[in-house]
C-alpha cells in the first residue's frame, strides 16, 4: 500500500507569503515609463491606462517576469490517501497562458495561493480509496475540474476531479486534451451547425485551439480559412498549419485586401468566426461572414481569448454594418463554463472525449506542436509560453 509513508513529490509551487500583489501601471512621471508598486490585499493584477500598444505590451512583459519569479520548485508531502482518493503519478502536462493569469489574478478563475500550477495533464493512477469504483490502478487519467494543480510528479486528488482517458493514445495527446481540443471541438458543433463543405473562419489560427479546429474541421469535410500575425518564420508555420488540413492560411493584413474575394471563388463564406485576438483582427473577420438571407440564420463570431493589446476593443471597433444589415450574433466561450453547466450530463462529455479520442487514434487529431521540457527547466518553459510568435507548446516532463 502506498497511502501512508509514501514520502514527496516534486512541484512547481507559489507560495503565499512570497506572492505580494503587484500592479503594474505607467509611472505618474511621464508617459512610457512602467512603475511596480504592490497592493495590498489584492489579487496580482496588470492595469494600464490609455498610452498606446507598446506602453501596454511592455507592461504586461514585465508583469510576467514578476509572476514568474514567484514560482519554486518545492518538495511536497503527499497527501494520505482517503477512501474516496486517486493517489496518481503525474506524466505530463502543459504550460497554458491561463495557468500563469490564475496567478497574476487576470483570470476569472483566481489561485489560493499557496498553489501547485497547471490545470492539465495526463497522469497514471497508483492506488485508490475503498470507496473508488470507476478508476483502478494502471488507469490514465486527466483533470475533470480546473485548478486541480498539475505540475508536479505526484498527488492525491479526489475522484471526481479526474477523468479516465484510453491508454492507447500518446502521452502528448492525452496531456493537452482537456482544454484545447474540447474547445474547439464545442465551438464547431455548439454554435452553428455545419456540414461538410461549408466553411470557418479562425484568427490566432497558430494556437492550441486553432491547430485542434484546422484538424477537426477537416476531419468533417468543414473548410477553415487561418488567419495569422505576419512574423518572421510566416513561410514555414503556413505549411505546417497546411500540414494540419487547413484550406487557406493568410495574414492579418491580407484580411484588408480585395483579394480575399478569390477565397470565396472556391468555398462559400462562413458563417461561424472564432476569435482568440479582437481588436481589428475581430473587425475584418466579420466583413467576410456570410450576410443573412431570408432562408439563412445570422451568423455568429465566438469570442474564446483575447490580446492583452486589443481585448478591451472588441466591441468599439467592430463594424456597425455587421450588426444593421446582417445581424451578426456575437457569443463568448469558455470550456470551465461548459464544464460546470454539463456537470451532471456525464452523456455530453462522455459523447465528445470518445469523438475527440477517436481522432486521435485515427491520425486525423495530434497534439499541437510541443517543446518538452524537464520539471527542473520549469522557468524557461513558462518565459517561452509568453513569448511573442511561439508556436509551440511547453510541456513539463514529470
Amino acid at each position: 500500500m502506498l497511502s501512508k509513508g509514501s514520502g514527496c513529490g516534486l512541484a512547481v509551487w507559489v507560495a503565499a507569503a512570497e506572492s505580494k500583489s503587484w500592479s503594474l501601471m505607467p509611472s505618474p512621471h511621464t508617459t512610457t515609463g512602467v512603475s511596480v508598486r504592490p497592493i495590498a490585499g489584492a489579487a496580482a493584477s496588470i492595469s494600464s491606462s490609455n498610452h498606446g500598444a507598446e506602453d501596454i505590451s511592455q507592461a504586461c512583459i514585465n508583469a510576467l517576469f514578476l509572476c514568474i519569479s514567484l514560482f519554486r520548485l518545492k518538495d511536497l508531502e503527499v497527501a494520505e490517501l482517503g477512501d474516496s482518493d486517486v493517489h496518481v503519478k503525474m506524466l505530463a502536462a502543459p504550460i497554458n497562458p491561463a495557468d500563469i493569469n490564475m496567478i497574476q489574478g487576470t483570470y476569472a478563475i483566481i489561485s489560493t495561493l499557496p498553489a501547485v500550477g497547471g490545470n492539465e495533464g495526463v497522469g497514471e493512477v497508483l492506488e485508490v480509496g475503498r470507496r473508488v469504483t470507476a478508476l483502478k490502478p494502471g488507469d490514465r487519467v486527466i483533470p475533470a475540474v480546473t485548478g486541480l494543480g498539475t505540475w508536479r510528479t505526484r498527488g492525491v486528488f479526489p475522484e471526481e476531479t479526474l477523468l479516465k482517458v484510453p491508454g492507447d493514445i500518446p502521452v502528448l495527446s492525452a496531456a493537452t486534451l482537456s482544454v484545447n481540443p474540447c474547445t474547439a471541438y464545442r465551438m464547431l458543433v455548439d454554435f452553428e451547425t455545419l456540414a461538410p463543405g461549408d466553411s470557418v473562419i479562425q484568427n490566432a489560427a497558430n494556437s492550441g485551439v486553432g491547430q485542434a479546429v484546422i484538424q477537426i474541421a477537416k476531419a468533417s469535410g468543414i473548410k477553415t480559412i487561418n488567419v495569422l500575425r505576419d512574423r518572421p518564420d510566416l513561410p514555414k508555420l503556413v505549411e505546417r498549419l497546411m500540414a494540419l488540413g487547413a484550406d487557406h492560411v493568410i495574414t492579418e493584413e491580407m484580411l484588408r485586401k480585395p483579394e480575399m474575394k478569390d477565397i470565396f471563388k472556391s468555398i462559400p463564406k462562413p458563417r461561424l468566426a472564432l476569435n482568440c485576438v479582437g481588436g481589428k483582427s475581430t473587425t475584418e473577420m466579420l466583413r467576410h461572414l456570410k450576410e443573412q438571407g431570408a432562408s439563412l440564420p445570422p451568423s455568429t463570431a465566438v469570442t474564446l481569448g483575447g490580446t492583452r493589446r486589443s481585448h478591451w476593443v472588441l466591441l468599439s471597433l467592430s463594424p456597425q454594418s455587421a450588426f444593421i444589415f446582417r445581424d451578426v450574433r456575437l457569443r463568448g466561450f469558455w470550456m470551465t463554463q461548459w464544464k460546470k453547466d454539463h456537470a451532471e450530463d456525464q452523456e455530453s462529455l462522455g459523447s465528445m472525449m470518445d469523438a475527440l479520442c477517436q481522432l486521435i487514434r485515427s491520425g486525423q487529431l495530434a497534439a499541437p506542436a510541443c517543446t518538452e521540457v524537464l520539471l527542473q527547466d520549469y522557468k524557461a518553459a513558462l518565459e517561452a509560453t509568453m513569448k511573442p510568435f511561439v508556436s509551440s507548446k511547453q510541456i513539463l516532463l514529470l
